[in-house]
């Protein structure tokens, strides 16, 4: 669910920053909403596969010491 929620939130900004750029560039608001709206919903899906992909990879973990006997 944290993965999801994340994702959502991320693919607002990610629209905001798009279509700002977009627009910006072009000085078109129908290329700007166009590419703002297209581009974050293609990263938005390699975002999550990325997350879940990464959430599959195990990190290292060394084992624990024993206490030296005193």
């Amino acid at each position: 669910m944290r993965t999801a929620a994340k994702t959502a939130t991320y693919s607002v900004m990610h629209f905001a920053v798009a279509f700002t750029v977009a627009f910006s560039l072009t000085g078109s608001w129908k290329a700007a909403a166009a590419i703002g709206l297209i581009e974050p919903l293609i990263q938005t899906a390699a975002y999550l596969v990325h997350e879940k992909a990464w959430s599959c990879v195990p990190f290292r973990s060394y084992p624990q010491r024993a206490p030296d006997p005193a």
